[in-house]
């Protein structure tokens, strides 16, 4: 079996709850009105950069650079709460979806 040190962050639990994280934001916002398609392109796109940044500054092979990336991935995170919590107070998501993303929003952030 070949092996790739380039993928090891797939074994990172950040790495995976990260894109636990974009699967059920893609679930919640997949469901909004086509009128709100901008507010679900936005929501999907900063949380799909989350564990993408994570993987980036994984495969750069500097801690320098990687630490970087682990703040951009951080950046994306605020940002994608951030719509989560405007999202859940102009009530177009359920208050049952806002805590599932919230509570994974947290255990990534900390």
């Amino acid at each position: 079996m070949r092996k790739n040190r380039n993928r090891g962050y797939q074994k990172l639990r950040v790495w995976n709850d990260a894109i636990d994280y974009y699967v059920q934001t893609c679930s919640v916002f997949r469901c909004l009105h086509y009128e709100l398609r901008r507010v679900v392109s936005q929501a999907i796109a900063s949380s799909d950069s989350v564990h993408r940044n994570i993987a980036e500054g994984y495969c750069r092979r500097s801690i320098k650079e990687y630490m970087n990336f682990l703040n951009i991935a951080l950046g994306s995170l605020g940002e994608s709460v951030s719509g989560l919590n405007a999202c859940h107070k102009a009530k177009q998501i359920s208050e049952d979806n806002f805590q599932r993303l919230d509570s994974l929003a947290f255990k990534l952030e900390n």
